[in-house]
């Protein structure tokens, strides 16, 4: 099984229409047909007019079979395509390995999420993967994390990964009292020989992201 992060950074002023579209004419016309939705957001703090989304497929030859059918596919390239292309700036993907699988949604709603990137040297990420599988129990006593990946391509040397939270509030609780936890601060302490960039994005449910 392997995921992709999908990132449209939009024009400025654009988000509203690229919503809608996306909303109207986007989800209805791929559905979960051509690899399943997770999430599908919008960023908060630093970079801004960013959509973020995240796909799963079964493979990377079930990826590519499935995005070849929808580049077939009328309703998305007829319909959907042309809409959005000229509000888009830039697009970004990473397709990634899971460390562990993304919850599904709980059926509640309002929340935000934290998508955690960093950049490591050769091979960190896979020893990031492997801290981080001995040390979740600890951490999820504080806030229990929602997905968690390492980079396959364009970038191999990344651990990204996903939290989830009522509100800004109980994240910054969260990682405070997690901060005071002998096992964490064992795992951070690990971190920096590791580590070359550190990036945080807060993400905002669209009203038709499964994970809300």
């Amino acid at each position: 099984m392997v995921y992709e992060l999908r990132c449209y950074t939009l024009f400025p002023g654009k988000m509203p229409e690229y919503l809608k579209a996306a909303e109207t004419i986007g989800r209805p016309a791929r559905g979960n047909n051509f690899g399943v939705n997770h999430g599908y957001w919008t960023a908060e703090f630093g970079a801004l007019n960013q959509i973020w989304h995240l796909w799963q497929y079964d493979s990377l030859n079930d990826r590519e079979r499935l995005r070849g059918d929808l580049s077939r596919h009328k309703p998305w390239i007829e319909g959907y395509v042309p809409v959005i292309r000229p509000l888009i700036q830039r697009q970004d993907l990473r397709v990634m390995n899971a460390v562990v699988d993304i919850r599904p949604s709980d059926g509640t709603a309002g929340n935000v999420y934290e998508l955690r990137m960093y950049r490591t040297v050769i091979g960190g990420a896979q020893q990031y993967g492997e801290n981080f599988k001995k040390v979740r129990a600890a951490r999820d006593k504080y806030s229990p994390i929602w997905g968690a990946w390492t980079g396959e391509f364009p970038q191999p040397n990344e651990w990204i990964h996903l939290w989830r939270y009522k509100n800004l509030q109980e994240r910054f609780e969260a990682r405070a009292a997690a901060m005071k936890d002998p096992d964490w601060q064992a795992y951070l302490a690990k971190g920096p020989a590791l580590l070359a960039e550190m990036h945080s994005t807060l993400l905002i449910p669209t009203n038709y992201s499964p994970l809300k």
